[in-house]
């Protein structure tokens, strides 16, 4: 049985495809208000006559979540001693996130890494032991006060990496980025036909080409030299962005006379 492709008109120039063995997704270039059957085997092949457009869309949402990444790093004469005094002080900088309001399942320890350190002659000095803890804050107003309780509880072995607003769930403005992509792919789509003195046929192919990108803030400072100051930090949300891109393959068809 032949593939069809169901076009329905419509400012939004959004369509069903009905295709052999499942659904798919298609974009209508007519302007007809009505529905009707073509198909779309002979019009998609390669030697037919084809235009590919491109989308760009840009959705915008607020962040709802402060996401913290914290450094710990001593160093001590043994390997021992230095996985001991690493672990002291990543309990004393959890229990601080814990008691300023951060869940048990939103901190996360990451990238702990031993290395021995040389003197120039090549000696073992001692070990060097870093680790990494991720903080999701959800109360942004408490950040400052979770600063300074890092900076007290573990000093000057406590370095905050970085402060990086992000989104408990981006699904929403990913979807309306792409959405806004599609539909300026067939804005692009039906002036350049139409320019051409072309029409529209259906649609070959419909691909998201790039994966969505943020743009967030990022502040990057050491706990204990902005102990003093920290209770100021400027943790403003703003908005955050997700953009997309589509691409869209159009077979063309001449305009039939009259039309």
């Amino acid at each position: 049985m032949n593939n069809k492709v169901w076009v329905v008109g419509g400012a939004a120039g959004i369509v069903v495809a009905l295709a052999t063995g499942g659904t798919a997704l298609a974009l209508a270039g007519s302007g007809s208000s009505t529905a009707s059957a073509v198909s779309d085997g002979a019009a998609c092949s390669g030697s037919a006559a084809k235009l590919t457009v491109q989308g760009t869309g840009v959705a915008s949402g607020t962040p709802n979540l402060l996401i913290v990444s914290v450094g710990i790093d001593v160093t001590d004469p043994s390997a021992q001693a230095s996985l001991a005094d690493d672990d002291s002080k990543a309990s004393a900088v959890t229990a601080a996130l814990k008691q300023g309001g951060i869940l048990d399942k939103d901190v996360q320890t990451s990238n702990l890494q031993v290395e021995p350190r040389y003197d120039s002659h090549g000696a073992i000095t001692g070990y060097e032991v870093t680790n990494t803890l991720t903080a999701k804050l959800r109360d942004f107003s408490s950040a400052g006060s979770v600063i300074d309780a890092l900076a007290s509880a573990a000093g000057n072995a406590v370095r905050v990496n970085s402060l990086t607003f992000s989104m408990e769930d981006p699904r929403g403005i990913e979807d309306q980025a792409r959405t806004d992509a599609v539909r300026q792919a067939v804005s692009h789509a039906r002036s350049m036909a139409q320019a051409a003195g072309e029409r529209l046929g259906p649609v070959c192919s419909l691909s998201d080409n790039s994966p969505l990108g943020y743009l967030s803030p990022d502040q990057t400072f050491n706990a204990a030299s902005d102990a003093a100051t920290s209770t100021q930090l400027p943790v403003e949300p703003g908005t955050q962005q997700a953009s997309a891109q589509v691409t869209i393959v159009y077979s063309l068809e001449r305009p039939s006379a009259g039309s």
